[in-house]
């Protein structure tokens, strides 16, 4: 190894990292190539094994190598990326609503993200009816209690078993029954999405608010996004808002953090001169 001195700023176990993630990413260590060991990276870097152990710590949060009990360190194949630009998704997907069922069917918003196409996805869905707890209600403007529907989404890519995120939303449950198609989880992936869905019922979206923040995976969340350990997770807190002023859905988005980039786009206007 070289590059790895005490010139650089950054602790040394850093710099072996990215020395290591630069041969990664150029090909000179390819998906599925075994890392070298602990004892020979700390011969050739001249670091203690402690630095070697944070530097292979660091590339795997950076999702570019996987332990594997027993066996070793290995480079992972690239995990397919999405990238969301919430600030125009939103307006894609309400624009989408007024197509043709024929046109809604060509893509969606998972296709938007991720330059994927529909036969490249496998997607699944549960819906199931649970009762509002304090602060689901609070979030819906609705009394503790009230009657929602809870649906799970998520989606992944056929060459990979890890969804790509994982969506929890929760609508009032009398809103949507006034569409009994809208409680059928068989109708899903539904052309159009929740903004075509809320169509059906009358219901046109004025805004969407997100709230992102990052933490740590759950357990559940972790065996299910494939999540290595030190990887956090990012969420969005999604409330769609009509065009009275009434919270139609909220919606809790969970994305791993080492293979999702949020994008946002903001018009400024020009100082009066």
């Amino acid at each position: 190894m070289t590059g790895v001195h005490g010139r650089d700023w950054r602790p040394r176990y850093l710099q072996l990292a990215e020395e290591l993630r630069v041969k990664i990413m150029a090909g000179e260590m390819a998906p599925g190539t075994l890392m070298p060991s602990e004892t020979e990276l700390a011969e050739s870097s001249g670091l203690s094994r402690t630095s070697v152990r944070n530097a292979i710590r660091q590339l795997r949060e950076w999702g570019l190598v996987r332990a594997e009990q027993g066996r070793g360190t290995y480079v992972r194949a690239p995990r397919q990326r999405v990238r969301r630009r919430n600030s125009e998704r939103y307006q894609w997907e309400k624009d989408r609503v007024l197509l043709d069922e024929a046109e809604r069917l060509k893509t969606g918003a998972t296709e938007h993200d991720t330059g994927l196409t529909v036969d490249d996805l496998k997607f699944h869905a549960e819906y199931s009816r649970v009762e509002a707890d304090a602060e689901m209600a609070a979030a819906l403007q609705v009394e503790p209690g009230t009657l929602l529907l809870r649906r799970v989404y998520w989606t992944s890519s056929r060459r990979e078993s890890a969804p790509l995120t994982v969506s929890y939303s929760y609508l009032p449950y009398d809103l949507v029954a006034a569409n009994p198609d809208l409680l059928d989880e068989s109708k899903e992936p539904w052309p159009g999405g929740t903004q075509h869905q809320l169509y059906t019922i009358g219901i046109e979206l004025d805004r969407i608010d997100d709230e992102i923040r990052a933490r740590p995976p759950s357990p559940d969340e972790a065996e299910l996004l494939d999540i290595d350990p030190g990887v956090s997770v990012l969420t969005v807190r999604k409330t769609s808002v009509d065009t009275t002023g009434r919270v139609v859905e909220v919606a809790d988005v969970v994305m791993p953090g080492d293979r999702t980039e949020l994008v946002y786009s903001h018009k400024l206007q020009r100082w009066k001169t």
